[in-house]
């Protein structure tokens, strides 16, 4: 029952996706070693069919009844009337030429109807190679033999038969052309870069052929396009080179850098989720409060202290003052991650509590809210039940757009506190400019922030009924 019901689901997604034309040539390229074969039997099947030679007979019967001449008589007085009419000259070669292409076009809708009426009447359909393969695909014995040749093939239609895959797969092919449009746009910008990282690293005193060498050594003397194909194939192979300063391994430093400038964006987004929702759902359901002006004043200033501001009174008061916590990040001491990450969700969690207090506000005046209430139901399963569901949309939104922009500005954060992460690595390579240390860091964040859309994406999803049902219709 189960391989019946994989088979009819491949079979059904066949059909659907020959309705679009891109999604219908990526399907026969990908089974192609199947489709050859398949098509081959296609073909013989149809010498054989019956209904194969309904269309020339239709076509012979017509010619019989003289169609065909009363079109050619009734097309030619046509363009003979439309000639004399605007005084031009009439070109029998060219008149017969068009007035047989118009005789043939009317010809082929005639037998095209009639055929439909007789597959009606008849209750068939005309055989064709669409039809002919989702025929194969609901047999078994088909699909585990061509499944190896078919492999690719298969994968996207069993991606396509559900709608969960197939929403994630498209965000994930989405992100790739981000991806690959951020790689190409930094190149670009850090090509056009009035900087030369020649004459930054070897200092004023380099020679013209100091320069040329190292431009040479590193591909820095090459055409743009050449340049830009370097670094895009470095990037799909997981190549990035090495950096013009120190030689190192590009790859390898960010994968030592990425993972705690993430960790402290992850624990700033935790503690931002933590407070900051509970505090705007109070705001909201007790608003113009004590309590609503308190907190909504809190957030305020969280939302205007600088970072780098923030990090000095912080390292000023509980590192040297008090000398509760390490000045420095240190990966051996886990206290010394408590006021990166404080200081880095500060703004995060002011943002958010403002806008789940604005968010929940709106969806409370509802009126199946109001309705809701009407009903019999208490403040706190209208609130749960009905109206959290509804305002984490934007909420939601709001946590993803900043999580990006956490791990890209961290920088500022990460050089108060002396931690080497990559929002600082960036800034330190950016000046040079470092070429390939600066987008192996973008390109390490833009997957990171691609990755986070996709699982925003899916919460949508998750807290509102109606994306999930549109995800099912697509």
């Amino acid at each position: 029952m189960g391989r019946k019901l994989s088979s009819n689901a491949f079979s059904f997604t066949y059909g659907r996706l020959q309705h679009h034309s891109f999604y219908s040539i990526l399907l026969f390229l990908l089974g192609l070693p199947v489709h050859i074969i398949t098509f081959i039997l296609f073909y013989l099947k149809k010498q054989k069919d019956p209904h194969s030679s309904l269309k020339s007979d239709l076509k012979s019967a017509l010619e019989a009844r003289g169609v065909r001449e009363e079109l050619y008589e009734e097309y030619k007085e046509q363009y003979e009337r439309k000639h004399t009419f605007f005084n031009e000259k009439i070109n029998k070669e060219k008149m017969t030429a068009e007035v047989n292409k118009l005789v043939e076009d009317r010809i082929e809708k005639l037998v095209s109807t009639e055929m439909e009426e007789i597959h009606q009447l008849k209750g068939t359909k005309p055989l064709t190679y669409t039809s002919y393969f989702q025929s194969l695909l609901e047999n078994t014995t088909f699909l585990i033999i061509s499944f190896i040749p078919g492999l690719l093939m298969y994968l996207l239609l069993g991606i396509y038969s559900n709608a969960f895959s197939k929403f994630i797969f498209e965000r994930l092919i989405m992100s790739v052309f981000v991806i690959t449009g951020v790689s190409i746009l930094v190149f670009t910008i850090l090509y056009l870069s009035p900087f030369d990282p020649a004459a930054n690293l070897l200092g004023e005193s380099a020679t013209k052929d100091q320069i040329a060498a190292f431009n040479q050594m590193h591909g820095l003397d090459l055409p743009y396009l050449h340049q830009l194909w370097n670094s895009v194939k470095g990037i799909v192979t997981f190549d990035l080179g090495a950096s013009f300063t120190g030689n190192e391994d590009v790859a390898t430093s960010i994968a030592n850098k990425f993972p705690v400038t993430l960790m402290i964006a992850i624990f700033s987004l935790v503690m931002a989720v933590v407070i900051a929702i509970p505090v705007g759902i109070i705001s909201a359901t007790r608003q113009n409060s004590f309590l609503d002006y308190s907190f909504m004043f809190i957030a305020l200033i969280g939302l205007s202290i600088p970072n780098f501001w923030q990090g000095l009174i912080f390292i000023l008061n509980f590192s040297i003052k008090l000398q509760w916590l390490p000045a420095t990040y240190s990966p051996q001491n886990y206290l010394s991650i408590i006021m990166p990450v404080v200081v880095l969700g500060t703004g995060l969690t002011a943002s958010v509590a403002r806008m789940t207090r604005s968010s929940v506000l709106e969806i409370i005046n509802e009126d199946y809210i109001i309705t809701a209430k009407a009903k019999g139901l208490n403040q706190r399963q209208v609130l749960w039940k009905h109206a959290i569901g509804n305002a984490m949309i934007p909420i939601i939104t709001v946590i993803g757009l900043l999580f990006g922009g956490m791990l890209g500005g961290a920088a500022v954060t990460e050089k108060v506190f002396n931690i080497s992460g990559i929002g600082s690595y960036i800034v330190d390579k950016q000046f040079i400019p470092d070429i390939p240390a600066i987008m192996g860091g973008v390109i390490y964040i833009a997957i990171t922030i691609s990755l986070v859309n996709v699982l925003i994406d899916i919460l949508y999803a998750f807290f509102d009924p109606r994306i999930k049902s549109k995800m099912k219709q697509l």
